[in-house]
This record gives C-alpha cells, sequence and structure tokens, in this order.
C-alpha cells in the first residue's frame, strides 16, 4: 500500500477473475520512432507505448492546438467562417512566402475567411495562417500561445506547453505524443464537421497549387488526418488516425530520421494496430466489478460498477495475462451515495498499463451505528502504523 495525503491508495479485489487464454509472451512490435503512443478510439485501449510522456518540440504538431482553438470558438458562435482577418506584416515576414517555412502564401495587407485560412493552415500547413488566426483571436501569437496552453489544461493535456500558433522553434515549447493523441481523438470526436478537413487532399490560394502534406492520405488504407511536422531537434513527427472496418486508431509518433522512415514506420503501426488486436467484453453493462472497504457504514464494503460496459482490445495471437486492479483512496468514509465516483478499474496488458476505467458506487452506504464507527476507527488506526 502507498500512503497518499493521509489516505491509503489500495487495491480491491476484483469479483472476476480476469484471464485470457494464450501463451505467456506479449505481442511484440518495433518501431525506429523514439517516442510512439498508439490506441483505439472507442475504448480508448492502449495498443502501444514507447517514451510517450517525454516532453518534445511540437514543430507544425503544434498547429491541432490552434485549430482547436478555432474550432472550439465556431462551436461557441465566437467566430463564423465567413469572418475575414488581415495579414499583418509581421505575420507576412514570419509565416509567408519570406520566411522560407511552410506558407499559405497570404498577400500582406490581405483580408482572407476563416474558412479559407483554416484549410491554409490544415492542408497547406501555412505558418501565415496561423499567425493570421492568432493575431485575430488575440491581438498577438504570445497571447494566443498562453491562451493555447490554458485550453490544452482544460481539455487534460497536463504537460503540453504551446510558445506560438505555428510550432516553429520554441524555447518553451513542449508536448508529449501522449497528448498529442488525445488532443486528435477529442479533435475527431468534438468536431466531425470540420475534422473531414483534414483528409481534403489539396488546397489552392493565391492561385497557387499545394498538396496535404500527409502522405498516408494518398495511400487508401484508410487514414483521413491529421498532421506531420519536423523540427532539428526532434525529428520527423506525425498525428495520425486510421478507420476501417469499423474501428478507428490513432497515433502520434516522433524521432524518425526522413520522410521516407516516418511515412512507413507509421503506416505500418497502424496496419498492426488493426490486424493484431480484437475486442473483447471485460464486464456487462451494470454487472458488479468489485468492492471497496467503507469506514463508519452500515456495511464494511460498497459494490463498485462503471459507467457503462467494459470493453478492451487485446491481441489476437500470443495474448499476454489480462491484469486488472481496482484502485481508490482508502479509508472511504460513509456515507457512500450511490452514483458516487470511488476510483479506478486499471487494465494491463503485458507490462502496458492499457486501459484506466472510472468506478462508482453500486449502491448507497449510509452511516453505521457509534460502535461500529469506533471499531473502523482502531482498525484505520491500526493500519496507519502497519
Amino acid at each position: 500500500m502507498f500512503r497518499l495525503f493521509g489516505s491509503f491508495l489500495f487495491t480491491a479485489t476484483l469479483l472476476a477473475v480476469i484471464v485470457l487464454p494464450g501463451g505467456a509472451a506479449a505481442q511484440i512490435f518495433e518501431t525506429k520512432a523514439k517516442q510512439a503512443y498508439l490506441i483505439e478510439a472507442e475504448t480508448g485501449t492502449v495498443l502501444f507505448a514507447k517514451n510517450e510522456d517525454d516532453l518534445i518540440p511540437p514543430a507544425s504538431l503544434a498547429k491541432l492546438m490552434t485549430m482547436e482553438m478555432v474550432f472550439n470558438a465556431l462551436k461557441m458562435g465566437q467566430l463564423t467562417l465567413e469572418d475575414e482577418f488581415q495579414v499583418s506584416e509581421n505575420a507576412w515576414r514570419t509565416g509567408g512566402a519570406v520566411s522560407g517555412t511552410s506558407t499559405m502564401f497570404a498577400e500582406i495587407n490581405s483580408s482572407i475567411r476563416l474558412a479559407d485560412l483554416i484549410r491554409g493552415v490544415i492542408v497547406q500547413s501555412g505558418n501565415d495562417a496561423c499567425i493570421v488566426i492568432a493575431e485575430g483571436m488575440a491581438g498577438s501569437e504570445d497571447n494566443f500561445a498562453e491562451m493555447m496552453t490554458e485550453r490544452a489544461r482544460a481539455l487534460g493535456l497536463e504537460k503540453s506547453v504551446f510558445g506560438n500558433s505555428t510550432g516553429l522553434p520554441h524555447p518553451d515549447a513542449r508536448v508529449t505524443v501522449r497528448e498529442l493523441v488525445l488532443l486528435a481523438r477529442h479533435i475527431q470526436q468534438s468536431y466531425p464537421e470540420y475534422y473531414t478537413i483534414y483528409s481534403e487532399l489539396d488546397f489552392t490560394w493565391n492561385k497557387i497549387f499545394q498538396r496535404n502534406r500527409n502522405p498516408l492520405l494518398r495511400s487508401n488504407i484508410g487514414v483521413d488526418g491529421l498532421k506531420t511536422g519536423f523540427t532539428e531537434e526532434s525529428g520527423y513527427g506525425i498525428v495520425s488516425s486510421i478507420q476501417r472496418d469499423g474501428r478507428r486508431l490513432f497515433l502520434a509518433m516522433s524521432g524518425m530520421s526522413s520522410i521516407k522512415e516516418r511515412a512507413e514506420e507509421a503506416r505500418k503501426m497502424l496496419e498492426w494496430g488493426l490486424r493484431s488486436f480484437e475486442k473483447r467484453e471485460l464486464f456487462a453493462d451494470g454487472e458488479i466489478i468489485g468492492n471497496a472497504s467503507v469506514y463508519g457504514g452500515e456495511r464494511s464494503k460498497v459494490a463498485l460498477m462503471a459507467g457503462g460496459p467494459v470493453n478492451i482490445f487485446v491481441p489476437v495471437t500470443n495474448a499476454d495475462r489480462l491484469k486488472a486492479r481496482i484502485v481508490y483512496d482508502w479509508p472511504l468514509t460513509a456515507p457512500v451515495d450511490e452514483g458516487r465516483p470511488v476510483g479506478t478499474l486499471n487494465v494491463w496488458i503485458g507490462d502496458t498499463l492499457s486501459q484506466q476505467t472510472p468506478l462508482f458506487a453500486a449502491e448507497s452506504v449510509p452511516k453505521g451505528p457509534l460502535h461500529k464507527r469506533a471499531f473502523d476507527a482502531l482498525q484505520e488506526l491500526m493500519l496507519f502504523w502497519l
């Protein structure tokens, strides 16, 4: 047991033993990427993880956060697709044709509809388009970057920090591939009407035709997004999603040595993820998963259940033993109301923590009589000193 802020982090006994048939060895996949994270979208099952919490420069992958800011403003009614933004000299010099970076080729002092700027960012990876949006929404790119980081925290991205709207080198800007995957999944699930833009193959602006920089869109394997990036420090990276046969995966990779290697490694991992895992039901909707100890209640335990069925994707062959634990803070003090969040069901496949599911009290446990509370207090004191 581990002491945590005056409580104990306890593991509860599951009511069902989760064991899948198969050999002892977990399925193995190797990648040249320095960092990689692959999940199945519906269940959130982690299929592959490698240095997923390393902090790395975001490069153009930061533009996912820039677009989330835009999509959220559109959803909230703060912007419309017909709104026009002015191209400043700063946007033109820093991210335009004269910058030598990826650009939309926006003309200085021109006005551009937001609908076109969005495609300038997503399809053409235009740094000028990003800066135009940032200045239009926040007055300056510095202000917009602060808003990006604040929004990231609101979305549950605990580590990522954004220094600008473009992903151009910045000393403070850092992300993780885990959080990039969570961001991509959020964009696809929260803004489906705009997510489709990520699959557009080309866009022409200022009479200049440019193809989408995501090479996997043209591979005909089911990839429909999202973004590529490169910096000298972090190498070549990609955030990608694939949907095929009713299944969707999200992948983020970084640290590859070339455009070709990035495309090959991403394609291989996505294909492996689709063919090498199958869906299993661990617990049905409404099924009691386990019990947690209650202090000072009429009963000493409370039954726990998830908010719905608990499904997970497991390796098709050579499946390792599936391990599961219920984790909660002890002591759980009465009264406990039905539906109260109590803990988490953690499921491992091999050494990988593949899924975490919130658990709730399946019943109410009122306060117990005085002698019961006194006995539980003595028990807590004894456990505290163990």
